[in-house]
């Protein structure tokens, strides 16, 4: 994999994964609007550690999908997948 296409599928393994990640660890506002009682967005988001937790996750995703790119496990050269020869 190139580095062009490698950054590609690391931004979206990361935005992906950044989305799994999000909901972890957050609690909704227990007193919420007084008028509508809508909870809305958590008081406390820590999106630092969210952006942290996705990078590593992502880091070890993308390292497992390289190292079946370089493999010849999925290769359409040779293998169960090659294409026929002319």
């Amino acid at each position: 994999m190139g580095i062009a296409s490698g950054l590609a599928v690391f931004v979206m393994v990361w935005w992906l994964t950044l989305f799994a990640v999000l909901p972890f660890g957050t609690r909704p506002d227990p007193e919420g609007d007084l008028l509508t009682g809508w909870r809305g967005a958590p008081r406390a988001p820590r999106l630092w550690r969210a952006i942290i937790i996705t990078t590593l996750v992502t880091v070890v995703i993308w390292l497992a999908i390289e190292a079946v790119v370089r493999s010849d496990f999925l290769s359409f050269r040779s293998g169960w997948l090659a294409l026929p020869e002319k």
